[in-house]
């Protein structure tokens, strides 16, 4: 395979039109039941999240799939998409989501860090949702991890320090576990990447099986963390923010470690079978 040159200049003048967004029950419904919201059908807590009659409320997390402007596959950036996986990701909800709304996306991308020659490129992504009202509703940051594309002569070579999350035992665990097909549930919300589908483009990039949205393990993070520390209850999620660490499988079982203080709850999610941790440097704000 031919190393990647990207285009750093198009990249940076990558700027997307504004993407309307209307959703409502169904939407919030498929969301939900792809971060595995509902394997107990008996669970209140979670019940309202997949079933209408239920005091139907949307998912926090849903803010990361709401106005997404989809991969950058057009040849001229210069990414190879078979190299690109998920960095880290952030949801600020400015307000609670509704069950049922119209918004308006405005996305961009903030900077690309290169590494150096043979090693990875960091793009960093943001957008802005905004109610009709026009007062922003959500902001999400995210990051994409392009390997081999580094050495393009960028400016910035860094990225900030992330959120340390305590080395004391654990206050908390939650483990939820995770259908095999979790990823092709995930995937009608938008993101089609045939990694998570498709077993030969998961070997070709290096995986034995189709791998786990980076973005569905956040939002089963989310899931325990409301679970733990917010009686369920989405309004109180003010923010939340991890890196991807190592692959999910769907099947998998998701440990999340949680430590509180305050409003302020640290965290970090592991593997069950195989003691990896596959979400780090985890932070939730709640509103109180």
């Amino acid at each position: 395979m031919a190393e990647p040159k990207l285009n750093y200049e198009r990249v940076m003048a990558y700027r997307p039109s504004d993407i309307r967004v209307n959703y409502g029950e169904r939407e919030c419904i498929l969301y939900a039941l792809g971060i595995g919201a509902g394997m107990d059908p008996l669970d209140p807590g979670e019940l309202k999240f997949v079933y209408e009659r239920a005091g139907l409320a949307a998912f926090p997390t849903m803010a990361v799939v709401l106005g997404w402007p989809g991969r950058m596959t057009d040849p001229a950036f210069g990414i190879d998409e078979r190299l690109v996986v998920a960095g880290d990701l952030k949801v600020v909800l400015h307000r609670p989501l509704a069950p049922k709304a119209s918004l308006v996306s405005r996305p961009r991308v903030k900077e690309v860090i290169d590494k150096g020659p043979g090693n990875a490129a960091i793009i960093q992504n943001t957008r802005d949702l905004i109610g009709e009202d026009g007062a922003p509703v959500a902001t999400v940051d995210s990051s994409t991890f392009a390997r081999k594309h580094g050495g393009f002569g960028g400016k910035a070579t860094e990225t900030p320090a992330p959120h340390a999350v305590p080395q004391t035992a654990p206050e908390k665990i939650c483990d939820l576990p995770t259908p095999p097909n979790l990823a092709l549930l995930y995937r009608l919300n938008g993101d089609e990447n045939p990694l998570h589908a498709d077993p030969e483009r998961a070997k070709a990039a290096g995986f034995d099986r189709p791998i786990l949205h980076g973005a569905a393990s956040f939002g089963i993070a989310a899931r325990a963390i409301l679970r733990e520390c917010a009686d369920y209850r989405p309004e109180r999620l003010k923010s939340i923010e991890a890196r991807f660490s190592r692959p999910v499988f769907p099947g998998d079982t998701i440990r999340t470690e949680i430590w509180r203080e305050g409003e302020r709850i640290s965290f970090q999610c592991r593997v069950v079978s195989r003691n990896d941790i596959v979400l780090s440097n985890g932070l939730a704000t709640l509103r109180a």
